[in-house]
């Protein structure tokens, strides 16, 4: 087992790849006969990891002792966090030696990021502020160098594989599938990721990634160009199900929307009007059966679903795609859906109130956005040939790992 682990010093440059990355945060020694705490946590760190590959340990301090230019150290710093996986935050503060100030400044920024553990002696003063927003925000902690290490190791796993730009995709975001399906896209059409930086990330239930934005350069490989003004925003993948009973004309055929409030909603009664859906883990299939059942209280059978394929929403905006489904319903279950609700998932602040409008209102009133508006075009078009998937272009790159 190859236990691979690099030492990156303040001022040095990065390894071209990498499995994993840790930054080590914490207080620096402001006199020359104070010892560090870092070595004992990179010995830590060599003695735990036991991924596949190279683990780099960012090292703020200089491999020769000497600081002497102050904007290219806080440069050198600011660089490397961003890159690493996990930063680890150690603080045994000392006020007259070890202040921990410039720390103080960096849990901040750093705190909320999904991706730090903080580890701090007992007896360490003024943690106390620290360990609150820690608690707060599900960072683990602990007591010790060896249990901080450990913490962090624990979250990174065996890691993955990056190289180039690849290496500034932390392994939060890298491991979701939502990033990896718009990776693969760009590996596909030949195109190469530069640099990312990561721009935000939110995280919902039990602290589980829910979306995320990332700035990128890409290289265009059909233009052969890099593109670097763009920011990717992505969210887990959606199974939507559009509910019909059709009519004489494809205007006459009546659909079942649901209404719910939604803060982004920039309607005339604040709220949207959508197909029922949402997002969850497993087969797309099976989460459009259960938000079906959430959203309208109709408990339908998965055979009776017939499935559209996956298609972005919004192109432009987001990465993540829609897996549309489509049922024609029964006179009957029209009638049972209209005296129901409201639904939801109560837990989730989720209510939802079904509603039935012909596919004439739903296009004429301007009842729905146009992505919902497409996603019923497809669903009462009718059975018909599926095409099969588009070719691969001469050049396309391989599936990231």
């Amino acid at each position: 087992m190859n236990r691979d682990v690099v030492v990156v010093y303040a001022g040095e440059p990065p390894p071209a790849d990498w499995h994993a990355a840790v930054f080590l945060a914490g207080p620096t020694p402001r006199r020359p006969e104070t010892a560090s705490w870092r070595p004992e946590m990179i010995e830590r760190i060599r003695d735990q990891w036991r991924g596949d590959g190279r683990l780099v340990v960012f090292d703020p301090e200089r491999r020769d002792g000497i600081y002497e230019d102050y904007t290219a150290q806080v440069e050198w710093e600011e660089r490397s966090l961003h890159l690493a996986d996990q930063v680890i935050f150690y603080v045994p503060r000392e006020p007259a030696t070890m202040p921990a100030l410039t720390t103080n400044v960096e849990w901040g920024m750093w705190h909320d990021s999904g991706r730090v553990v903080f580890g701090a002696p007992p007896e360490a003063p003024g943690n106390r502020y620290l360990l609150h927003y820690a608690h707060k925000y599900g960072v683990p902690t602990a007591t010790t160098p060896a249990d901080t290490v450990a913490a962090a190791l624990s979250e990174i796993g065996a890691g993955a594989h990056r190289s180039g730009g690849e290496r500034e995709v932390p392994l939060l975001i890298w491991r979701t599938e939502s990033f990896q399906c718009w990776y693969e896209a760009q590996c596909a059409a030949g195109n190469t990721l530069r640099a990312a930086r990561v721009v935000w990330t939110f995280r919902g239930r039990a602290q589980a990634l829910a979306y995320w934005a990332v700035h990128v350069h890409v290289h265009v490989a059909a233009e052969d160009r890099v593109k670097r003004n763009e920011v990717v925003i992505s969210r887990p993948d959606t199974s939507v199900v559009a509910l019909y009973r059709r009519g004489a004309t494809p205007d006459d055929t009546m659909v079942v929307l649901v209404r719910e409030f939604r803060s982004a909603a920039a309607t005339p009664d604040g709220f949207v009007h959508e197909l029922p859906g949402g997002s969850g883990p497993g087969d797309p299939l099976a989460q459009a059966v259960s938000e079906l059942d959430e959203e309208t209280g109709l408990v339908i059978e998965p055979s009776r679903l017939r499935a559209h394929g996956a298609r972005q929403m919004a192109a432009t905006v987001s990465a993540h795609r829609a897996h549309l489904f489509s049922a024609e319903i029964t006179a009957g279950e029209f009638d049972r859906l209209r005296g129901t609700g409201p639904h939801g998932v109560v837990a989730d602040g989720e209510r939802t109130h079904v509603e039935i409008h012909t596919y004439g209102e739903i296009r004429a009133g301007g009842l729905v956005d146009w992505a919902t508006l497409g996603l019923l075009a497809e669903a009462l078009d009718g059975p018909r040939p599926r095409p099969g998937p588009p070719p691969v272009r001469s050049g396309a790159g391989e599936r990231p790992s």
